[in-house]
């Protein structure tokens, strides 16, 4: 694995919020973070709903770590996307991510994310509008599934996608009725680079330095994406990119502990217990500690209880 590998961190819908985009670019390892959707129906929206999920707009569209952060949108509306784009780079974000693989059936009712890979016309037409709205100088990217109910559609989805003008492709290796569950389809990745000349990003199921490497070699992809694997372990993109050694179960308590009490970006050291609870239940895959630790603040409703039981040795 060479240093020059490129990882995003993966936008995670209510869970990778700019807090935590924020603690892991300070781990290190991570080349571009994505926000989590900004969902857009029918209007443009006011700047104060980009600045609320994407802060770092207000820091030159980088953490405070110095890592680039890309809006995403999503949507079904060509010109309302195009329209909602063009703001978010006027407002600093670098370049633009289009979701076409959330698989919440909510999103999904509503024809946002993973349903619209039903359809390659509406992808190809998202995405021309998009590339037409925004300065040719900044990035129109998109992140997709192998498929709504099938993967009969994936190469086509991504030729759409190219057609249309996006820079680069992110690929979640399984359908929305796959949801998240193991294995990912890696080799299908490799079969849609056959057709396609645009750079593509291989994602899903990637938990271990062991994991990159073959999701490399099996997807031919140089760049990853990662999502719960780096919730599960903070420091993977380090322990993928430099060889680092996995974070110890000391440094992730403090890491809680200030992501429990955080101060950034106006949060003024609040933060919202539920959000704490959701970490750990990722955690409890790499670290036994993890459980103990949930169940004795399972019930705590405050950060302020919560930083003084992380505080306990």
């Amino acid at each position: 694995m060479t240093k020059e590998m490129h990882i995003a961190l993966a936008p995670m819908e209510g869970v990778v919020d700019h807090l935590m985009r924020d603690m892991l670019t300070r781990v290190g390892g991570f080349d571009l973070c994505v926000t989590e959707f900004i969902r857009v129906v029918d209007q443009l929206l006011p700047p104060r709903v980009f600045y609320r999920l994407c802060p770092e707009l207000h820091t030159g569209g980088k953490t405070l770590a110095g890592v680039p952060v890309r809006v995403q949108l999503l949507g079904q509306d060509p010109g309302c996307l195009a329209d909602n784009a063009a703001r978010a780079v006027e407002l600093g974000s670098p370049g633009i991510d289009l979701n076409f693989g959330c698989p919440a059936k909510t999103v999904n009712k509503s024809k946002g994310g993973a349903v619209l890979l039903k359809e390659t016309d509406s992808l190809y037409n998202i995405v021309h509008a998009v590339r037409q709205a925004v300065p040719p100088t900044q990035p129109v990217t998109a992140k997709m599934r192998l498929g709504f109910e099938d993967k009969s559609l994936a190469i086509d989805n991504a030729l759409a996608l190219e057609a249309a003008g996006a820079s680069l492709i992110t690929i979640h290796a399984r359908t929305k009725v796959e949801g998240y569950n193991p294995p990912a389809y890696w080799d299908w990745i490799a079969r849609i680079k056959q057709h396609v000349k645009i750079p593509l990003v291989a994602n899903g199921e990637i938990w271990s330095a062991e994991d990159a490497v073959l999701c490399q070699q099996q997807s031919q992809c140089q760049a990853i994406m990662l999502g719960r694997g780096a919730l599960s372990l903070p420091n993977l993109a380090a322990v993928i990119k430099q060889q680092s050694g996995p974070m110890s179960w000391e440094e992730v308590r403090q890491l809680l502990t200030r992501y429990s009490g955080y101060e950034i970006y106006g949060d003024k050291g609040k933060y919202y217990p539920n959000r704490i609870k959701q970490w750990l239940g990722y955690l409890k895959r790499q670290y036994v500690e993890a459980d103990a630790l949930f169940a004795q603040i399972r019930a705590m409703q405050s950060s302020e209880q919560i930083v003084e039981a992380l505080q306990q040795p």
